[in-house]
C-alpha cells in the first residue's frame, strides 16, 4: 500500500486498518454489493458514510457533490440519486464540505465501484478534522480497500492489496521558494520489505512542461522546483509509480492532482480605453446609457477575478456632478437624474474605475477608462422667426424673384431633421402667387414668386407665414408664438406692353379679295389702366407682303391679291404678325398673330396630265394614253374632269379619240387603223366641276412610231419620230448666227482700241512710264478723328450772302480778289516728254504768283476747334516761292521714286 505525508495532507493513520475487520467490513458495505445474477436486487440508495468533525466537535456540516448521480445527506450519508448498475468501472467525483456558519469550505474525493465488480472497493470509515488554524487547501484522503467476490458469500472474503485515494495538492502561484519546495511524500508500506524506486509521469515532469515536478526516487519526497502561473496553466495531472530494484511494479500507481491555487496578480483590463455611448437629452432617471467592461485573467471565482465598476469623476457637473451612476457588476452606465439638455452640455466624460477583489480598494488591484456619453438631441426647441412682421417688393409680371429672406432661430442640433426649417403660407394667398423655400445652409425661408403679380389687380399682399421643423416638437413641447409671422409686400408698377385681346386671332375671307380691302381690326390693349399711354402698331412678319396695318388704330388692309394657291399659305391659313408698342418709359411692345383662313374660289383651270405619250402607228387593243389632270383648286372646284378634243383642226377629231375611264381619267387613242410614225402635239380641252367651270386648252405630244410583236416601238421608229420639225431647226441656226455675230463684234472692238492706243502720243519715254505703278487706295478717313466737316467753307463763294446772312458770332471771311486773273502756260499740241519738268514748274511759279488762286490772302477766321490736337503744328510748312527744298532724299526711295528725284533732285544739273 502507498501513503502519502506532508505538510499540505492529512496523515493517513496506518491504525484504520486494523480497525477494520472483515465482518465490519461486509457490516458496512451491507446492501451496496449486488449481485450479478438476474434476481440481484437494485442497487441500495446508501453508501457507508464520510464523517467530518471539526475541532469543537458537533458543528453542523452540510455537503455537496460534483456528480449528480451521487448525493450526500447532512449525516454523510452518500446516496444514488440514479441507477448506477451498468457502471464498469470504478466512479470518482468530488464532495465539498462547508459549516452552515463557517465561510470556508473543504473539499474531499470519492472514489466508488459496485459490488461484484472485479475489483470491489471497501469504503473505511475516516474522519477528517476542520480546525481554525488549518488552511483551507487540506483536504480528506479516503483509503479504499480492495475485495474479492467467487460465487457466493460460502467462498467468503479475501482481504487484497489496499489503493490509496489521493485529494487535490493546492500550490499556490507566484511562490518565492525557496525551491524546490516540498509538496508530498509518497511511500509504499512494503517499503520494509524490499527496496522501492519511486517516479512520477505525465505534464509537468516528463512532459512538457517539463522539469516543473520531480521526485526524490528513493524517499517518495515530491518537489515543484519554479514559481507557477496559474494564468499559464491551472491544473497539473501526474500519476506516481512504485517499483522494485528489478523495475518491477509493487504498487498500482496512483494519480495526483496538483491545482494552482490563484493569487491576485492581474489588475482588470478594459476591453477598450474609451468607450463611446449615448442618451436623449431630456431622458428619465433610469435610462440605459452604455455598458463598459473589463476582464480580469484571475480566478473569476475567487474575489481574485471579481471586478466591481465605480464611476470617480464627470466633466463637467451641470446640472449636477452625479448625472450618472453604474452597476457595479455588470458595468451598465444609467442615468440617475434628470435635465439633461443638448443645448447646455453635448457631451459628458466619465472616468470608470473597475477593481478586483470585489471591488475591495485596499486590497483590490484597480484600472480606469473613459467613457464619452453624447446627448442626443431630440426637438425639444421650437424654430422662432426672429421679426414678427416681414416686408419686401416685387415688380409685376415677374416669377422667380425672392422677395425677402425669414430668418429663424433653432437651438436644436444644425442641419438635422430637428433643425430644418419648413414654411407655409397658411392665409394672404389664396391663388398661390408666392412659395417659401428653404435655404439648406442658413435655414433661412425665401419668399419667391411662382406666378406673376398685376399691378392692377393687387398692389400689396398681406401674407401669415408659419415656420416649423422636419420632425415632430417633442412630446410635451409646445409651438413657440414667434413661430408665426406676417409679411407685407408691395407690387411695383412697371411699363407692361400691348396685349392682343384675341391671339391669334383668325378671320375667314374668300381668295382673290383686292388690294384695298379692308379685313379687320386687329388693336391691342394696355393693361397699365392707371398710365395714359399710346399705342402704336407695325408689322413684324407677312411673308407674302399682302397686307398692312393703319399705325393708329391697327386697321388691317390688303396690299394686293389673296391667293389660297400661294405658297405663303399653309393648309388655307395665311399667317401674319404684328407688332404693338406704346410711349412707356421703357417703351414695351407686344406681338399678335393675325390667321387669315381662305376660302377657296374655282380660279384655277385644269391642266393635262402627261404632257408627252408614246403610241404605235397602228391601233391595237393595248395602243392607248390615259391622262388626267391636275388643279391647284380644292374641293369643289376640282374633278371630275371633262376631257374633249376641240373641233379645229379637223384632223384631230378624225386620227384621235377620248373615252372617259371615271371622274378623273380618260383615254386617247388612234381612231384609224394606221397614222404615219412621227410627233404629233394634239389639243385636249379639260373642264373642272367648278361653278362655273373652268376649262383649259392643253397639248400632249404623241410620238407614233413602228410597234414590234410587244407592242414596243422598234428602234428605226423611234428615231424616225423623233426628228426635228422645222420651227426647231431655224431656232437653232437663228441661236447660231447670233453668237457668232457677238463673237464677231467683240474682235472688231478689241482691234479698234488697241490701234487707237498706239496712235495715242506718250508725254514720257516709255521706258520712263511709272503709271502702271501707281496704285489706288482707299481713303483713310475724314481726320484724326474721323469728324464730319464742312467741306463747302473750303470752296470759293459765288456772292457773300452767305456771310451777310450768318448770325452773330465767329464768322470766315474768305475774298477772291476782284483783279484780273493770271496767265498760265499753255501746252504744245505735241510736247517733247522731256518737257514736262519746264511744264510743270513753269505752271507751279504762276500758281503761286497768282492772286486770284485760292486760298486766298485775306483774313480767315476759324471756329474753335478745340484742344489736344494729336498733330503737329503745320506753321513751320513754306511754299515753293519761300525758299529751294531739298530732294536729293528722293534718291533713298527706291526705283519707284527715281523720276521724282531726276525732277527735284538734280538742281542745275538738270
Amino acid at each position: 500500500m502507498l501513503n502519502l505525508t506532508g505538510s499540505r495532507l492529512i496523515s493517513i493513520q496506518r491504525r484504520i486498518s486494523s480497525w477494520f475487520k472483515l465482518k465490519k467490513i461486509r457490516d458496512l458495505l451491507g446492501s451496496f454489493h449486488t449481485q450479478r445474477s438476474n434476481s440481484a436486487p437494485p442497487l441500495p440508495p446508501f453508501s457507508p458514510p464520510v464523517k467530518f468533525e471539526d475541532c469543537q466537535r458537533g458543528r453542523e456540516v452540510g455537503f455537496v457533490t460534483n456528480d449528480p448521480n451521487f448525493g450526500v445527506r447532512h449525516d454523510g450519508m452518500v446516496y444514488a440519486v440514479q441507477d448506477v448498475s451498468n457502471l464498469s468501472e470504478p466512479v470518482q467525483f468530488m464532495v465539498t464540505a462547508k459549516g452552515l456558519h463557517e465561510p470556508r469550505v473543504w473539499e474531499t474525493t470519492v472514489k466508488l465501484a459496485l459490488a461484484g465488480h472485479p475489483h470491489p472497493l471497501a469504503l473505511s470509515k475516516v474522519t477528517a478534522q476542520m480546525c481554525q488554524n488549518q488552511v483551507t487547501e487540506h483536504r480528506l484522503l479516503i483509503k479504499f480497500s480492495r475485495k474479492h467476490q467467487r460465487g457466493s458469500a460460502a467462498n467468503g472474503l479475501r482481504r487484497q492489496k489496499r489503493d490509496w485515494v489521493i485529494p487535490p495538492i493546492n500550490v499556490p502561484e507566484n511562490s518565492r521558494g525557496p525551491f524546490p519546495h516540498l509538496l508530498v511524500r509518497i511511500r509504499s508500506d512494503q517499503d520494509k520489505d524490499v527496496g522501492i524506486r519511486y517516479s512520477i509521469t505525465g505534464a509537468g515532469a516528463d512532459q512538457p512542461p517539463s522539469g516543473i515536478y520531480n521526485i526524490d526516487p528513493i524517499s517518495g519526497n515530491m518537489f515543484v522546483t519554479q514559481p507557477l502561473d496559474r494564468e499559464d496553466r491551472a491544473s497539473f495531472h501526474l500519476r506516481a509509480h512504485a517499483v522494485d530494484m528489478n523495475g518491477n511494479q509493487v504498487e498500482n500507481p496512483i494519480d495526483l492532482y496538483i491545482y494552482v491555487i490563484d493569487m491576485n496578480d492581474n489588475r482588470p483590463e478594459f476591453q477598450n480605453q474609451v468607450y463611446n455611448g449615448s442618451v436623449a437629452e431630456g431622458s428619465k432617471p433610469g435610462s440605459s446609457v452604455m455598458q463598459v467592461t473589463a476582464t480580469d485573467s484571475d480566478d473569476s471565482t475567487t474575489a481574485n477575478g471579481m471586478v466591481r465598476y465605480r464611476i470617480l469623476s464627470q466633466t463637467p457637473h451641470s446640472p449636477i456632478p452625479n448625472m450618472f451612476t453604474i452597476n457595479s457588476e455588470t458595468g451598465d452606465i444609467v442615468t440617475v437624474a434628470a435635465g439633461l439638455d443638448r443645448e447646455k452640455v453635448s457631451q459628458y466624460t466619465i472616468i470608470v474605475q473597475a477593481t478586483d477583489m470585489e471591488g475591495n480598494l485596499n486590497f483590490g488591484l484597480s484600472n480606469t477608462a473613459t467613457a464619452l456619453i453624447s446627448i442626443n438631441d431630440i426637438n425639444d426647441n421650437p424654430p422662432e422667426l426672429t421679426v414678427r412682421t416681414f416686408s419686401g417688393e416685387v415688380p409685376e409680371n415677374k416669377v422667380n424673384v425672392v422677395v425677402t429672406n425669414l430668418t429663424v432661430v433653432d437651438r436644436d442640433q444644425p442641419h438635422s431633421p430637428n433643425w430644418n426649417a419648413v414654411y407655409r403660407i397658411v392665409s394672404g394667398d389664396p391663388t398661390g402667387h408666392f412659395t417659401i423655400r428653404t435655404n439648406p445652409i442658413t435655414n433661412e425661408g425665401m419668399l419667391t414668386v411662382v406666378k406673376p403679380v398685376d399691378f392692377e389687380m393687387n398692389r400689396a399682399f398681406m401674407l401669415t407665414v408659419v415656420v416649423s421643423n422636419q420632425a415632430h416638437l417633442a412630446s410635451g413641447i409646445q409651438s413657440s408664438l414667434q413661430s408665426t409671422a406676417g409679411v407685407t409686400i408691395s407690387v411695383q408698377d412697371v411699363n407692361e406692353p400691348p396685349v392682343f385681346p384675341v391671339n391669334p386671332k383668325v378671320i375667314r375671307f374668300e381668295e382673290g379679295v383686292p388690294a384695298g380691302t379692308t379685313l379687320t381690326v386687329f388693336a391691342a390693349q394696355d393693361p397699365d389702366h392707371f398710365i395714359h399711354q399710346i399705342v402704336r402698331y407695325s408689322k413684324l412678319s407677312d411673308p407674302a407682303n399682302w397686307l398692312k396695318i393703319n399705325r393708329t388704330n391697327g386697321q388691317i388692309t390688303t396690299m394686293a391679291l389673296l391667293d389660297r394657291e400661294s405658297i405663303f399659305v399653309k393648309n388655307n391659313v395665311y399667317e401674319a404678325t404684328f407688332l404693338a408698342f406704346d410711349n412707356g418709359s421703357p417703351p414695351a411692345s407686344g406681338t399678335g398673330t393675325l390667321q387669315i383662313y381662305l376660302i377657296d374660289v374655282n380660279d384655277n383651270a385644269p391642266v393635262l396630265i402627261p404632257r408627252e405619250a408614246q403610241v404605235c402607228d397602228r391601233a391595237r387593243p393595248n395602243s392607248r394614253i390615259n391622262i388626267t389632270a391636275a388643279d391647284a383648286d380644292a374641293d369643289p372646284n376640282v374633278g371630275p374632269f371633262v376631257f374633249e378634243l376641240p373641233s379645229f383642226p379637223a384632223s384631230v377629231r378624225r386620227n384621235w379619240t377620248i373615252s372617259r375611264l371615271n371622274g378623273d381619267y380618260a383615254q386617247l387613242k388612234l381612231r384609224i387603223s394606221y397614222l404615219e410614225a412621227s410627233v404629233y402635239e394634239i389639243p385636249v380641252i379639260v373642264s373642272d366641276s367648278g361653278n362655273p367651270p373652268l376649262s383649259n386648252r392643253s397639248t400632249i405630244r404623241v410620238k407614233v412610231c413602228p410597234c414590234d410583236d410587244n407592242g414596243d416601238c422598234s428602234a428605226t421608229g423611234a428615231v424616225a419620230a423623233a426628228g426635228l420639225g422645222t420651227g426647231a431647226i431655224i431656232a437653232i441656226l437663228i441661236s447660231i448666227i447670233i453668237l457668232l455675230s457677238m463673237v464677231l463684234l467683240f474682235v472688231v472692238w478689241m482691234k479698234r482700241r488697241e490701234k487707237e492706243r498706239q496712235a495715242k502720243p506718250l508725254l514720257i519715254d516709255p521706258e520712263d512710264d511709272v503709271r502702271d505703278n501707281i496704285l489706288k487706295y482707299d481713303e483713310e478717313g475724314g481726320g484724326e478723328e474721323d469728324q464730319d466737316y464742312d467741306l463747302s467753307q473750303l470752296q470759293q463763294p459765288e456772292s457773300l450772302d452767305h456771310i451777310i446772312n450768318k448770325p452773330a458770332g465767329v464768322r470766315r471771311v474768305d475774298e477772291r480778289p476782284a483783279i484780273a486773273e493770271s496767265q498760265y502756260p499753255v501746252r504744245s499740241s505735241l510736247p517733247h516728254p522731256g518737257d514736262i519738268g519746264d511744264f510743270i514748274n513753269d505752271g507751279l511759279r504762276a500758281a503761286d504768283n497768282d492772286p486770284t488762286a485760292p486760298p486766298y490772302d485775306s483774313l480767315l477766321v476759324f471756329d474753335y476747334e478745340g484742344t489736344g490736337s494729336t498733330a503737329g503744328s503745320v506753321s513751320s510748312l513754306n511754299s515753293i516761292s519761300s525758299g529751294d527744298q531739298d530732294y536729293d532724299y528722293l534718291n533713298d526711295w527706291g526705283p519707284r521714286f527715281k523720276k521724282l528725284a531726276d525732277l527735284y533732285g538734280g538742281g542745275d544739273d538738270d
